[in-house]
């Protein structure tokens, strides 16, 4: 029989400061200075593009704490009442206890109406840096192995910052928001079958009811902000256990980080950071207004306010609505399928499913089951590139189409000619993009194979003793040469031969067949510049050197 002994914890000192008496009865019992030896010197890689992940965790922070103070003075009811505030314009109107609130936030809170901005601005800046982080990762190769898994937790967040966000600027209840739920109910009413009974479980009883505030608010203030805490805090973990991502150079590899440590280096940028973004967004908020619902006035069903437009994040949904024609489609049994909203459903979750499944779609492409933990520039991975670009393409035409009418008024031009170059380029301008954004590519990996060969163009003319007149350039440092030249560089892949080894014919599936296609699209001739290679270098260097 064994028994194991629990090693003695460390007692706390009598004759020691205060800071370090409370150090050491939480070590005692928590651990703590195991758990701070293990992380407090974790090494976070320098690169001004991994700022974008900050200024979402910071802008989140902001949520919160702002989130918090309006929440104590805000009503989140339907119930009608006559405005006696402070607002004149307002007095004797009939509007709901939420728009009511709003305006008492507003005008009588003190810095309600600063806490309003600064909240509202955040949620913008949060959704633009979720958006830009994710391009960042996606445009570096960031989302490879091991990472799949965090790609998903950061598109999570970002579909539900886009959910939270609408349930946030329709609280108010003002005329805008209210058009904006009014365009949600449609949508959901499109659903063939069971629109109805989803639209009933939704609004409790017909539009608008009674509960859609009330239910927004417990999603707004609730569920989704703990939904998004918990995804936030997973995916910090898991940037922590893979560790982060740095940018080739020299010392720099799969196994290891080259950067600084957590304490005390980027504690304390990070801290003058976080108060750098609060003070950028407080001076935005203080200075450019945003969602004045007092102009726009209380939600009525029978008006709508002129040049309604969504937030940006929700422009393009729209956008996919203008798009398409109002067909309509009647089935047998007389029920009536309206394709102008159910088509634009069916695509809207679409346009998020391509970009979120793609790590995936390029691991069974590539069959690449290494980690990777060396950021990649964008230009050495063509292909990948050019469909991020035409991605981009498709959400700018849809969110152009959007706002058509805003489009029209200022630049003077046909709303019907706008409408269809939006329903054309939705299909063609991607494809130009990619093709345009692939050669772009493959060009900047070609006067990176000339800068590694011949050098840096200097500007500097020369004439030689025979009368020939050259550029001096100037050879590149074994640093910067290393930078560009890190990069792997696959092998295309092979069907293989006709018959295996005991001479009976392979058979090879239609599928393998268009991935070794797509494979050569990725790494053949046509998707990559093969990079110099030493003995290239020293042929070019120890024959006539660099001009």
């Amino acid at each position: 029989m064994s028994t194991t002994t629990n090693p003695p914890k460390k007692e706390t000192r009598s004759g020691a400061p205060a800071g370090e008496k409370v150090a050491d009865w939480a070590d005692g019992r928590l651990g703590v200075y195991t758990v701070a030896k293990s992380n407090m010197r974790k090494i976070f890689p320098d690169h001004w593009s991994f700022l974008l992940g900050e200024i979402c965790l910071y802008a989140f922070v902001i949520l919160l704490l702002t989130g918090v103070y309006l929440t104590l003075f805000f009503v989140p009811s339907m119930a009608e009442i006559e405005y006696e505030g402070s607002y004149i314009p307002m007095q004797g109107v009939l509007m709901s206890e939420a728009y009511a609130s709003t305006l008492n936030i507003s005008f009588d809170v003190r810095g309600g109406l600063l806490m309003r901005e600064i909240h509202h601005w955040s949620a913008l800046l949060f959704v633009v840096g979720i958006f830009f982080h994710m391009m960042r990762v996606f445009f570096t190769g960031a989302f490879r192995k091991p990472r799949e898994i965090n790609w998903l937790f950061g598109f999570a967040l970002l579909v539900l910052a886009i959910l939270t966000g609408l349930t946030g600027y329709s609280l108010p209840d003002d005329l805008l928001s209210g058009v904006g739920i009014r365009f949600m109910e449609g949508a959901i009413l499109s659903v063939p079958v069971v629109g109805t009974w989803l639209q009933m479980l939704v609004f409790g009883g017909e539009f608008p009811g009674s509960l859609i505030i009330p239910r927004f608010f417990v999603a707004h203030v609730l569920l989704l902000p703990g939904l998004m805490l918990g995804l936030l805090v997973a995916h910090l973990l898991l940037v922590v256990y893979h560790k982060h991502t740095h940018f080739a150079g020299p010392g720099r590899t799969n196994d290891n980080v080259v950067g600084m440590p957590l304490f005390p280096v980027y504690m304390a940028k990070a801290g003058g950071f976080f108060f750098l973004v609060f003070g950028v967004i407080a001076m935005i908020a203080a200075t450019t207004s945003i969602n004045p619902v007092w102009v726009l006035g209380p939600y009525r069903p029978d008006q709508i306010s002129t040049n309604a437009q969504p937030d940006w994040y929700l422009g393009f949904s729209e956008g996919l609505v203008r798009m398409m024609p109002g067909w309509e489609m009647v089935i047998p049994g007389g029920y009536t399928l309206n394709l102008g909203l159910l088509v634009p459903l069916i695509v809207f979750p679409l346009v998020f499913a391509v970009i979120a499944l793609y790590p995936f779609f390029e691991g069974w492409v590539t069959k690449d089951k290494r980690e990777h933990h060396i950021a990649e520039r964008p230009r050495n991975a063509p292909t990948r590139t050019a469909f991020g670009v035409a991605w981009l393409s498709w959400y700018f035409v849809a969110l152009v189409a959007g706002g058509n009418d805003i489009w029209a008024i200022h630049f003077d031009l046909s709303i019907n000619a706008i409408t269809w170059w939006t329903r054309i380029s939705f299909f063609v301008l991607p494809v130009v993009v990619f093709i345009i954004t692939r050669r772009i590519c493959l060009g900047l990996q070609r006067r990176d194979r000339e800068k590694v060969l011949h050098g840096r163009e200097t500007g500097i003319i020369k004439r030689l003793p025979h009368g020939e007149f050259i550029e001096v350039h100037e050879p590149l440092s074994a640093e910067k040469r290393y930078a560009l030249t890190a990069h792997d560089q696959p092998q295309p892949a092979e069907i293989g031969p006709p018959v295996d080894e005991n001479g009976v014919p392979r058979k090879v599936g239609v599928v393998e067949k268009l991935r070794v296609r797509i494979n050569r699209g990725y790494y053949g001739p046509s998707g990559q510049i093969p990079k110099p290679t030493a003995e290239e270098y020293r042929e070019i260097t120890s024959g006539h050197g660099h001009h």
